[in-house]
């Protein structure tokens, strides 16, 4: 399976032509994706004719950029334009112009990208697996009794097995980083703002749009172009022009690194405690100087599940009692939740957040990245909301790892570092200081150097 740096190599030396990259991929999603469920819409026709005019422009030496001609996913949470984005949800008419593209949709678009289809989400991007009552369930390539996680599981399957090597998720409390590292794959939520999104999320400020994909170097060349300015995003940052495939092979020579094997005091399950030292071991080992400490970040989860209720309460306000009833119990009962926060309690959450952001921006003072698992378990049973080992009741409580930092902002990646007993993939995750999305880049490539990760056995 060819990366997208590697595709577009070829396309410009006449060696590879997008419209075979993209029947491969074609072939690809009809093989895999009936068992997998990683597609909701493949769109063959379209893909195709947009292969076709890309092979032209590389014919003419006029390519469109970096990812032209290249496969690529998009979420079905993401607005493109000409086909439905329902989201999960049988509550979406999708008899409906779609005229639209998201700004990173867009971004793509107007650089060449070929976009195959809409992977699954589970409704609403709302939890941290993927089914939803308009798909049914994504199913792991790794096993497929198991789950993909979630919320952009459908993505992370896609990429595991080449369907497409481009592929966009969305990030709330872990959405990219979860099925990342279930499916073992790369997937990165850059610092806030970095990318720019519309319509806003209804969980607002702890959401981002962010790159999965099969290697570091192909994420940060789809991370440079929907980085790009969009005036739709009220919060977006100042665009920086920085090409983030620059600097990707600096190394981490004298980074100064944190690792901790767990946050918070939650349980790590010792297979996958001991793959992530491994990798804390291998990047001293690359001449980074790595000690054990972690941020002391008091009662996140609250914080965290204050946002999300909120936020689904707020979702689920639009849709009437008779459409309520065709959504995920879960979802509405989350929303029913939300709905009892009153507004003293969110911004008495509010205050919490920003001194974890600032203990956190101490704690970097310190450190340069910090490195801790991106999950506490391997993949588990498709079709659950949580393992059955799992004390707590919501999918936040098999995820403490990954949330902590949409509240913080931080850019976070999971990287893949090792296969369990049962063949399962488990992830490290690297996060750096605020807006320092390059050196976390860095980092992962330079793992990624030392520890190549294997492909499923599909």
């Amino acid at each position: 399976m060819l990366s997208a740096v590697q595709m577009t190599a070829l396309f410009r030396k006449k060696k590879l032509s997008p419209v075979e990259a993209t029947k491969a991929a074609l072939a690809r999603i009809a093989r895999h994706n009936p068992r997998l469920n990683a597609f909701v819409l493949v769109d063959e026709k379209g893909a195709l004719a947009a292969a076709r005019r890309a092979e032209r422009r590389y014919a003419k030496g006029e390519a469109l950029g970096g990812v032209d001609g290249v496969p690529t996913s998009i979420k079905d949470i993401l607005l493109t334009k000409g086909w439905p984005t329902l989201r999960g949800s049988k509550v979406i008419a999708r008899e409906q112009p779609w005229l639209e593209d998201a700004p990173a949709v867009a971004r793509l678009r107007e650089a060449g990208a070929v976009f195959l289809g809409k992977t699954t989400t589970p409704e609403f991007g709302w939890k941290g697996v993927t089914d939803s009552p308009l798909t049914g369930i994504t199913r792991n390539p790794w096993n497929p009794k198991l789950t993909t996680g979630g919320s952009s599981g459908g993505a992370a399957a896609a990429a595991a097995t080449g369907m497409g090597a481009l592929h966009l998720g969305t990030d709330g409390g872990g959405s990219i980083r979860i099925p990342a590292g279930f499916c073992g794959i790369f997937g990165f939520k850059q610092s806030w703002g970095r990318v720019p999104a519309y319509p806003p999320s209804p969980f607002q400020t702890v959401a981002h749009v962010g790159p999965m994909t099969r290697t570091v170097a192909d994420a940060a060349l789809l991370l440079t172009v929907i980085a790009r300015p969009d005036i739709r995003d009220f919060y977006a940052l100042p665009a920086d022009g920085a090409d983030y495939r620059k600097g990707l092979g600096g190394g981490i020579k004298g980074l100064r690194i944190a690792f901790a094997p767990t946050l918070g005091g939650h349980r790590v399950e010792p297979e996958v405690a001991t793959l992530v030292a491994a990798a804390a071991k291998s990047l001293r080992t690359l001449g980074a100087r790595v000690e054990e400490a972690a941020p002391e970040l008091g009662d996140y989860g609250a914080i965290f599940q204050t946002y999300w209720f909120a936020g689904a309460a707020s979702l689920l306000s639009q849709f009437s009692p008779a459409e309520k009833r065709l959504m995920d119990p879960g979802l509405v009962a989350t929303g029913e939740a939300g709905a009892k926060i009153t507004i003293a309690d969110y911004f008495a959450a509010a205050k919490a957040r920003e001194a974890m952001g600032l203990t956190v921006a101490r704690f970097h003072e310190r450190y340069d990245l910090l490195v801790l698992p991106t999950l506490p378990l391997a993949a588990f049973e498709a079709g659950r909301l949580t393992p059955v080992t799992q004390t707590g009741e919501g999918w936040v409580d098999w995820t403490p790892f990954t949330y902590p930092f949409n509240l913080t902002k931080q850019p976070a990646a999971t990287v893949p570092c090792g296969l369990t007993r049962a063949g399962l993939p488990a992830g490290h995750q690297i996060v750096g200081r605020l807006y320092d999305d390059m050196t976390v880049l860095r980092a992962a490539a330079a793992f990624e150097a030392a520890h190549p990760w294997p492909l499923p056995p599909l």
